[in-house]
């Protein structure tokens, strides 16, 4: 019986010192910094960005377990977080073993993440060498793309960093060529559509509108990158992840959330309204052009390069054309979509034509469906990115920003948009050559313009119709074309009614 009692008082002791393991801390203030690096102010960050993050819905994924994320650091790194451990293996062998903290207690998970970094900088020389903002970046950066592969951190320098827009006819990037004739991107303004486009420090412009930069006399760059006039780069991008395809806008002037080019003639001209950014920024612009020139004939929103995630001003701009109708619809979980409804009526019913391109993006793509679905313009271009989604933007205590696409969004019918994309009435790609255009519009005005609309088949596969309407490789022969199809199909009533007509 005393043996029993003996075993029973060591077993009881043995669950108690496990209970309170989980409560112990890692790190004493006494002793700040280890390893040249200051453990505690590391573990808070760590600990305001679980804490921060267990507030927003995920679709299902466990923030509990965000620590496994690590394993993004490097494929050498596996870690266990079981109900009981969180264990760190670096390649075959454990370096690392510390009991589970209760759910919620993120202060021992930020300590735990820095008891895990301080083992991998024993055996991982990019770890060892980096200093304390870079480790909390690589750390948080492997997190983020466990839980949302389009999600990013911003760092408080380029939060605070501004142009205060006034970045005169240019896309917005800084850099010089490198001994292989590349452009080596050294900075991007915030704000410019080169940041929009998502181009970085240490990206590398291999081509620009079809034509190698190696092949490009210095002259011929830099007039493309902060000429005299506006007009649509097309850039391969040279990127650690490997190659991307962007498009950027150089600015006229003044580079501002939208640019309104009037074209005038004798009727009450035309509106050309380039849309760089959806914000509200883009709707006061909008609605004070539309106030100067109310006997328009006709407006060209041109949405090819237009990017943004604010629900509310993308129901605004859309809203003056289209008026209180559905826009979009907003998905967080699978059961949760709210309905997003301009709260005024439309300021005009000038006829419009909406221009798109693989590099409209976000509630842009909602905007364009929302023409589509209420009759209300005429789509021209080729298929929208399909990377609709609104972000949830998290303001850290360290001044920076972690940015999250975990919202999709459907057109105001219900449409999936999000992987899919929004296809144009017109592929301006099939249309290129005068002849070819003739043609098109002669069988328009004859009905015997042979459309199909596969916005409503939810079957069709979205890369079958990109391979039909293929993306216009030079940005400056986009730009022509766009304007020339979209005064045709205007200033012909016939045309107009015809293409807005089909179902």
């Amino acid at each position: 019986m005393r043996m029993m009692n003996l075993c029973l008082s060591m077993l009881f002791a043995f669950f108690a010192t496990q209970s309170r393991a989980s409560e112990m801390k890692l790190f004493s203030p006494e002793n700040p910094i280890q390893d040249g690096i200051n453990v505690i102010e590391l573990s808070k960050g760590f600990s305001d960005i679980y804490s921060k993050l267990d507030g927003i819905s995920w679709g299902g994924k466990n923030i509990d377990v965000a620590i496994e994320n690590l394993e993004n650091l490097n494929k050498n790194i596996h870690i266990a977080s079981t109900d009981e451990r969180v264990v760190l293996v670096w390649r075959d062998s454990i370096i690392a073993n510390y009991p589970k903290p209760d759910l919620h207690d993120w202060d021992a998970f930020g300590e735990i993440t820095t008891g895990l970094v301080l083992k991998l900088r024993g055996v991982y020389d990019d770890l060892r060498d980096a200093n304390e903002s870079e480790i909390y970046a690589a750390v948080v950066d492997s997190i983020m793309q466990g839980i949302d592969e389009s999600g990013k951190y911003i760092a408080p320098k380029k939060v605070g960093f501004s142009n205060d827009n006034r970045i005169l006819t240019s896309v917005g990037i800084e850099g010089f060529r490198d001994d292989r004739g590349n452009f080596r991107v050294t900075g991007v303004y915030k704000g410019s559509s080169a940041d929009t486009a998502g181009v970085v420090d240490g990206d590398l412009i291999a081509e620009v509108n079809g034509t190698l930069v190696s092949d490009m006399a210095d002259s011929v760059l830099t007039n493309m990158m902060s000429g005299m006039n506006s007009g649509t780069l097309k850039m391969t991008l040279l990127t650690p992840g490997g190659q991307r395809h962007v498009v950027v806008r150089r600015a006229t002037v003044v580079l501002a959330d939208t640019d309104i080019i009037f074209l005038d003639d004798k009727n009450g001209g035309v509106l050309q309204i380039v849309v760089n950014k959806i914000s509200d920024n883009s709707v006061a612009i909008i609605s004070e052009a539309l106030s100067k020139h109310p006997d328009l004939t006709g407006v060209i929103l041109d949405l090819r390069a237009a990017n943004g995630d604010d629900e509310r001003a993308a129901a605004k701009l859309a809203g003056m054309f289209i008026g209180a109708k559905p826009v979009m619809r907003i998905v967080e979980t699978a059961r949760d979509e709210v309905e997003v409804i301009p709260g005024d009526a439309g300021i005009t019913d000038v006829p419009v034509v909406v221009a798109v391109s693989n590099m409209t993006r976000g509630t842009a793509e909602a905007i364009a469906s929302a023409f589509y679905e209420n009759k209300r313009g005429v789509l021209i271009g080729t298929p929208t990115a399909g990377s609709a989604r609104i972000a949830s933007k998290i303001a850290l205590d360290n001044g920076g920003i972690l940015e999250l696409m975990n919202k999709s969004i459907k057109t105001g019918e219900g449409f999936d948009i999000d992987g899919r994309g929004v296809f144009p009435l017109v592929c301006l790609s099939n249309i290129r050559s005068s002849s070819q255009q003739n043609v098109f519009f002669l069988n328009v005005i004859n009905n015997e313009f042979n459309a199909r609309d596969f916005n409503r088949e939810k079957n069709v596969k979205p890369e079958s119709i990109r391979n039909g309407c293929p993306v216009i490789t030079s940005g400056a022969d986009e730009d022509l074309l766009t304007l020339s199809v979209a005064s045709k199909i205007l200033t012909d009533k016939k045309v107009y009614n015809n293409l807005l007509d089909i179902d």
